[in-house]
């Protein structure tokens, strides 16, 4: 079984968007949306939602009224005031350190476990899905990350499904080491601008760092050819293989509107051809 994870160094590279193509030209495979703190792989795949899993994960204080004496400890140790004048608790503003509880005098502050999100397995007309959805204010990104890999990983070895697609984060932060950790495969997405040229650099130091080979693709490879020429020399100075050139095509937008890719939305544009192709070198590296 290989898990190819699709990342960028930063937001709005198109990532999901090759991920959607990528979907629908890969057969037999398990998607994973690990971008659970903005997941939108489901807005163009849209998914049948077969099972709904709770997701606990940190602490929020809780006090009880019958127990207060309203000592006031508590606010002056509460360094994120999140104990209002009333001895109640801003759940936004808690952040579960549980100083309050440790020294309340009356042990009337308990620390409750929070339900911080979901995780989904659905059906898609591309095959299985697990995605998820962090709850507003919840943190714990990383861990609802792992939680989402290992459930494709299981419904993969359940069913002999040889591939793993995952849509991961962007950035270089928590939940992109999550999603990469013990990956086989790398694939990033990137674009011909000076903050793509920065962050390209960060997140191939961050592969590099797990021991895993990474590829990149350039997309909107048009709308800046100087930035590619640089873009190109830095891969060839971190001894990174370019393995798709993409250009900016209008007609990936037409399809979002109807929830499609690119791929099932136009076959014949010429940035449909570019993934296409990309994807095809993919089969071959992964041998699938």
């Amino acid at each position: 079984m290989k898990e190819l994870i699709i990342i960028s160094g930063k937001g709005g590279t198109g990532k999901t968007s090759i991920v959607a193509s990528l979907a629908n030209i890969f057969d037999n495979k398990v998607l994973a949306d690990c971008d659970v703190d903005a997941a939108d792989l489901h807005l163009i795949l849209n998914p049948d939602f077969k099972i709904k899993k709770e997701f606990w994960s940190g602490k929020t204080a809780y006090i009880y009224k019958d127990k207060c004496t309203q000592c006031s400890k508590c606010q002056e140790l509460c360094r994120f005031d999140a104990i209002s004048a009333n001895f109640a608790i801003d759940k936004i503003a808690c952040e579960g350190c549980g100083v309050c509880a440790y020294f309340c005098p009356q042990d009337a502050i308990d620390m409750r476990e929070n339900l911080a999100g979901h995780v989904f397995l659905s059906n898609t007309v591309h095959g299985s899905m697990v995605h998820a959805k962090l709850g507003a204010g919840e943190d714990n990104s990383g861990k609802l990350v792992t939680e989402v890999r290992k459930h494709a990983k299981q419904k993969a070895e359940e069913n002999n499904i040889p591939l793993i697609l995952v849509d991961g984060p962007p950035g270089i932060g928590c939940p992109v080491i999550a999603s990469i950790t013990g990956a086989d495969n790398i694939l990033i997405v990137t674009e011909p601008t000076l903050s793509s040229l920065h962050d390209l650099e960060r997140v191939v130091n961050l592969a590099n760092y797990f021991h895993i080979k990474p590829f990149v693709c350039i997309n909107k490879i048009d709308i800046n050819p100087s930035k590619v020429s640089e873009i190109v020399e830095k891969c060839a100075e971190l001894e990174i293989e370019i393995i798709g050139k993409i250009p900016y095509d209008e007609d990936i937008t037409k399809a979002q509107v109807k929830k499609q890719s690119i791929v099932e939305f136009n076959q014949e544009s010429q940035a449909a051809k570019e993934i296409i192709s990309m994807a095809n070198e993919l089969k071959r590296r992964l041998n699938i």
